[in-house]
């Protein structure tokens, strides 16, 4: 009955009908042109999703909303911030053996939405006593762990096959049926890192005892890479940190590319997201910058324009190499704050939000949708006001 007397009003009162029609449909644009992610002002992963995007048996399903992991180091001594920083946290410059930072840690982490750590991790006894500190705070605060298995020494040279298969073996004893380390499905999400420094039959002899248990990825930095161990593995996590979302050259096209291969085998892809780069302290050349958060809202639009199964923040604190987000003494919480906002948790109070720096694709599209709702609403109560004036006149 309330439809039809509603009709019935439209059709008396099309004036009211046609504005009342009006408002709904910039409404629905609104939401759909909020929603969409935009790299360089084209919509990407709603109107041209990348090939191959179903479902395979073998592949756990794809969230909704793709979780979102920062990596975390966990390889901090007081001696660690003595070389190669132009930075440092805000909390101080801490071993990673302290409860109490990792507890402010998490907490932060969680504020700007961010799911859980990929913690980078071997098996010796100093990593192995952190993670499990870091694992009982994540376990008291609801967050979740994956890990970056690090398969190479100090030297960087590739650690032997052995000693790989052990640890991981420790691991899924340890860990495999742990809820915190639950971030798709049952099975820990572990990334091995250096997958090129190993034949098929490598990485098969040391994943096949432990795949009913942990749910292994690549680390393979292009298509043929990760096609040489596709078989071996159970999809691939980038760690692209040192490219430009907005100058590289083919930024966006080797992402679909890479997320296209993985999805051809029914594999997990993990999409790789940074707010900037500059490695020169350690003997690096390159440089990204950090455009006051606008390479970071570039990187993350990139990212989920290859509808990713988990999205991997670079990094949390890789003070190295300058890509992290934990605040800090010179960038403050600014990253933070701009992840938040694409992440969608809530907001800091408007009096602590910086105001003067250029504004993102995100900020621009909120603007325009602000400014056609204030029409629309402007519009709608001046026709509003003008049927009620005339229903009162004689």
């Amino acid at each position: 009955m309330r439809a039809e007397a509603g009709v019935g009003r439209a059709r008396r009162h099309p004036v009211v009908a046609v504005a009342k029609a009006w408002a709904a449909a910039v409404l629905v644009l609104g939401l759909q042109w909020s929603a969409a992610p935009v790299v360089s002002g084209v919509a990407l992963a709603s109107d041209a999703p990348p090939s191959s995007v179903q479902e395979c048996a073998t592949t756990p399903a794809r969230p909704e909303k793709a979780p979102v992991l920062a990596h975390f180091y966990i390889w901090f001594n007081a001696s660690s911030w003595t070389r190669g920083k132009v930075d440092y946290p805000s909390v101080g410059r801490y071993s990673s053996d302290q409860a109490s930072v990792m507890r402010e840690q998490v907490r932060q982490a969680k504020a700007a939405g961010i799911d859980g750590f990929i913690v980078s991790w071997k098996g010796t006894d100093l990593l192995d006593s952190r993670l499990e500190t870091l694992h009982d705070i994540a376990a008291e605060e609801h967050f979740r762990l994956a890990i970056t298995y690090q398969a190479q020494d100090f030297n960087r040279d590739p650690l032997p096959t052995t000693q790989i298969r052990d640890d991981l073996a420790d691991f899924a004893d340890r860990y495999a049926d742990d809820p915190v380390f639950r971030v798709l499905g049952r099975r820990p999400l572990v990334a091995f890192s250096g997958t090129w420094h190993y034949t098929p039959e490598d990485l098969r002899s040391i994943i096949e005892p432990v795949s009913s248990r942990l749910l292994v990825l690549a680390t393979e930095k292009n298509v043929e890479g990760y096609e040489r161990v596709a078989d071996a593995v159970e999809g691939n996590l980038y760690y692209w940190s040192s490219a430009d979302p907005q100058k590289t050259p083919g930024y966006q096209d080797k992402l679909l590319n890479m997320a296209n291969a993985v999805r051809d085998h029914c594999g997990v892809w993990v999409a790789p997201v940074a707010p900037g780069y500059d490695a020169r302290d350690i003997g690096g050349k390159r440089v990204v910058d950090r455009r006051d958060g606008d390479t970071l809202r570039s990187s993350w639009e990139a990212a989920l324009a290859t509808v990713p199964h988990v999205i991997g923040v670079i990094s949390w604190n890789e003070f190295s190499e300058n890509t992290h987000i934990e605040p800090s003494t010179h960038n403050g919480s600014r990253y933070l704050t701009v992840l938040g906002q694409l992440t969608g948790a809530p907001s800091p109070p408007a009096l602590e939000l910086d105001s003067s720096g250029p504004q993102g694709a995100g900020s621009f599209r909120n603007s325009a949708l602000a400014g056609a709702s204030g029409l629309v609403l402007i519009v709608g109560l001046a026709v509003v006001g003008l049927w009620r004036r005339r229903r009162v006149q004689p």
